[in-house]
């Protein structure tokens, strides 16, 4: 009987956490650091704080999932590559609350209000050592494939996958604030376009892809379905993203709710909320949108007039069509790829959903 995702995804989580702490606990030794330097160790610890704070690993459950696709066998090499994608992470979490302004990640500080913290009077050097912190998780991404005990041209085609998913989720990542420059509420196709780049490339199709150079695979002989699965995952999981920005519970999620609200944000959730209601209620929610000062009381009214136009309804059922999409995906692999590992992928799409929901 094949594992149930809950269970696989708890597995991962406890051995990646494990492997993570360990990989801090060394980072210190292998970094060439000046030995006056006090701002490098700062650096390192906050880097470390935030990646050990939490997550679900979803990452390095593709990547190992991935790997199974082909063989049941320990795969040598997915060590290093579930330290490469977390790392990445790491660096987009970074960059995203400075770009978002935001005070709390995980139910703690963001690197940036750490800093913030550290040097009050100071605020453009918080500024720039919170580039700088995203900026050296992102070449530590890199740097542990290239140490990795792996046949040189493994290693240079998992850094090639790395390399290309950080450059796609910049592209990502300057589209989405283009998104919201726009006089008019975006389509589908932008906003899908926008989860594309900015997520489903680097936490989806990367992680699948170096799964599969780990045991010894080509990805591009998997094409076009990781492609596929990736995008409509990543679609899923900004619509997760969006959905909770309104309709989730801030204690739970380490972070307040109406960030997207407050920021004028198109998101998926905007969008239909916008076109859901109208008169007095699309004012109301108009002149909440962008207002920074927006308060909790607004973002409460504001999320019971979604939930009495049917928008938190949409949002789930919108989730779970583009769940069914990425499950007939997976589905598709048979009878060519391992099938507990297929199994693996054909639950996983609407598992994230009804946890998310």
């Amino acid at each position: 009987m094949t594992e149930q995702p809950p269970a696989r995804v708890a597995g991962y989580e406890r051995r990646f956490n494990t492997l993570f702490a360990q990989y801090f606990d060394t980072l210190g030794t292998t970094l060439d650091t000046p030995s006056f330097s006090r701002f490098t160790p700062d650096c390192v610890e906050l880097l470390r704080d935030l990646s050990l704070r939490g997550g679900k690993r979803m990452r390095v459950v593709l990547l190992h999932e991935a790997a199974r696709l082909v063989t049941a066998e320990p795969v040598e090499g997915l060590d290093a590559a579930a330290l490469s994608v977390e790392l990445l992470q790491t660096h987009g979490l970074v960059h995203d609350d400075l770009i978002d302004d935001s005070a709390t990640r995980r139910g703690g500080p963001t690197t940036y209000y750490a800093y913030r913290e550290k040097f009050p009077g100071h605020p453009r050097a918080a500024l720039a050592l919170t580039v700088l912190a995203g900026d050296l998780a992102l070449a530590l991404s890199l740097r542990v494939l290239l140490e990795a005990p792996l046949p040189t041209e493994v290693r240079q085609a998992m850094v090639e996958v790395q390399t290309r998913a950080a450059a796609d989720t910049f592209v990502g990542q300057i589209v989405d604030l283009e998104r919201d420059f726009s006089a008019t509420p975006p389509d589908d196709e932008i906003l899908h376009a926008v989860a594309d780049h900015k997520s489903a490339r680097y936490s989806v199709l990367a992680p699948l892809r170096l799964g599969l150079l780990a045991a010894g695979e080509r990805p591009d002989a998997h094409e076009p379905g990781l492609s596929d699965y990736a995008r409509l995952i990543g679609i899923c999981g900004q619509m997760r993203d969006d959905y909770l920005d309104l309709f989730g519970d801030a204690e739970a999620m380490g972070k307040p709710t109406g960030t997207d609200i407050r920021e004028g944000r198109h998101t998926y959730t905007v969008v239909r909320l916008l076109s859901a209601v109208s008169g007095a209620e699309r004012d109301f929610v108009h002149r909440a949108l962008g207002d920074p000062a927006c308060t909790p009381q607004t973002i409460a009214e504001i999320r019971a007039i979604g939930e009495q136009a049917g928008v938190a309804d949409r949002m789930r059922a919108d989730m779970r069509q583009y769940a069914e999409r990425a499950r007939l995906v997976a589905e598709s692999w048979r009878p060519r790829r391992r099938e507990d590992a297929v199994a693996f992928f054909e639950q996983l799409p609407r598992w994230s959903v009804e946890r998310a929901a």
